[in-house]
């Protein structure tokens, strides 16, 4: 891009969560506890399933970068976010928040198409559980999620570049507590139509993409569970994909409430809320899902507690 296409805003301040002064302390006590939990579930989730011998299966494998996925999206957003609750001078520099929105945006996507890829790992093993380890090759799931991470840095690439390259030359103050695409596209002067157009697109295209390859695994995976005879292997199954559903029901109902609608009837502080769920929220819940309801997690956690070494 040229550099007259730039803003003449070398800096923007963030709003935050709330601009009452005296919410600032406990808010900041609040989203501190937050993300110190989502570092410790999944860094623990990354450790466990790193080391121990029983974790080593795809699902396993797909689980840790699911968990990298949360801990990347939030370490993005938090660090900035418990600073400013501390500061007067909410600032982050132009290039800053640029960096800020692609990192977010590379984390977000990687974790929608890592959902998607977990449900094809879902559907492999209940509906065709002779043959899972031969078609969910560890070479087949280095692919995987490789792609995923590509997609995720492709789209960040496009997607931030394209909101920046509008022009902001009035007010600098973004109604968030981090750089969001909508209130961003807000502050701008010049036309977002292209922008709003880009950004409606590749969130519809993920989601559905994503979404659709959930739907149509659940729906083969469900079929296949009620065919088993035994009352007990059908129960067996539920339980494998009961955490994986729970997650995805609460992290694309929180998407779909976000992004795929016109920037025109986003209210931004409703956003707001919506973004703190799905930056500290989810990312905290994910790891106690997957642990609490998987008791290879649990055995492999009390081990590890035992021994570390």
């Amino acid at each position: 891009m040229a550099p007259e296409n730039f803003t003449s805003v070398t800096e923007f301040v963030l709003m935050g969560v709330s601009g009452c002064p005296e919410l600032q302390i406990p808010l900041f006590l609040v989203f501190l506890v937050l993300y110190v939990l989502t570092l410790a579930g999944n860094l623990g989730i990354i450790t466990l399933t790193s080391v121990d011998s029983r974790l080593q299966t795809p699902m396993y494998f797909f689980l840790r970068h699911l968990a990298i996925t949360n801990l990347g999206n939030s370490t993005v957003i938090a660090p900035k976010m418990l600073i400013n609750f501390l500061v007067k001078k909410k600032t982050i520099s132009f290039y800053e928040c640029a960096t800020q929105l692609g990192g977010f945006l590379f984390f977000i996507v990687s974790e929608v198409m890592m959902l998607a890829v977990m449900a094809y790992d879902r559907y492999v093993a209940i509906c065709n559980p002779l043959l899972y380890m031969v078609v969910v090759s560890r070479r087949l799931c280095l692919l995987l999620v490789s792609l995923t991470y590509l997609y995720g840095f492709s789209t960040a690439i496009v997607v931030s570049p394209c909101v920046f390259s509008v022009s902001y030359c009035s007010s600098n103050i973004i109604n968030h507590f981090y750089c969001d695409i909508a209130p961003l596209l807000a502050l701008s002067c010049s036309d977002t139509y292209l922008p709003e157009a880009i950004v409606f697109i590749s969130a519809a295209t993920n989601l559905v993409f994503s979404m659709i390859t959930v739907l149509v695994s659940y729906f083969n995976i469900v079929l296949s569970i009620l065919r088993m005879h035994s009352s007990e292997g059908r129960k067996k199954a539920f339980s494998t994909c009961a955490s994986h559903m729970m997650a995805v029901t609460v992290f694309y109902g929180t998407m779909l409430f976000m992004y795929l609608q016109p920037q025109t009837n986003h209210s931004l502080d409703t956003d707001k809320m919506a973004s703190v769920f799905y930056t500290l929220v989810i990312p905290m819940l994910n790891p106690l899902i997957y642990s609490l309801r998987n008791n290879d997690v649990k055995v492999a956690l009390k081990k590890f507690m035992e021994n570390p070494c």
